[in-house]
């Protein structure tokens, strides 16, 4: 079975069992974002993590066993996102990824933040004008190295 075909019988394993995202990340033992991007295919699990996940799923050892190949991230075709919300991601870095890279190397110098040892937060905030999302993103500063 290859990352499609898993993803796809979790999704379903998913909406069957009226699971969300953070139930299921409470199940593996890890953060909310990270799970999601696991079952979607984006990163791999060990056979722990994988197992708990299936468990949980009611989904067999073949799922388990995709879940803990090595993906090909980044898999957004077209290159520009069509999908209205990651669109909206692919835009904020359009107008505000040059200040932030700007930003970072006044701050810490000549580098960048590190997308393999990143956490990130998805959260809501209540607001009288409507509710915002609040999203973090804490990577690592990695230095450019001279040699």
């Amino acid at each position: 079975m290859n990352r499609e075909e898993a993803t796809e019988l979790i999704l379903e394993a998913k909406k069957e069992q009226g699971l969300t995202w953070k139930t299921l990340a409470r199940k593996v033992g890890m953060s909310d974002v990270w799970t999601t991007a696991a079952l979607m295919g984006q990163i791999h699990m060990n056979e722990e993590e994988a197992t708990k996940a299936t468990d949980a799923l009611g989904l067999g050892p073949e799922v388990a066993e995709a879940l803990q190949n090595y993906p090909m991230r980044g898999g957004l075709d077209p290159l520009v996102p069509t999908d209205p919300l990651v669109y909206r991601f692919y835009e904020i870095m359009q107008v505000y990824g040059v200040p932030m890279k700007h930003l970072i190397h006044e701050e810490f110098g000549d580098g960048i933040m590190s997308a393999i040892d990143l956490t990130v937060g998805v959260e809501r905030e209540e607001d009288p004008a409507g509710d915002r999302v609040k999203i973090t993103y804490s990577g690592k500063f990695l230095p450019y190295k001279k040699w």
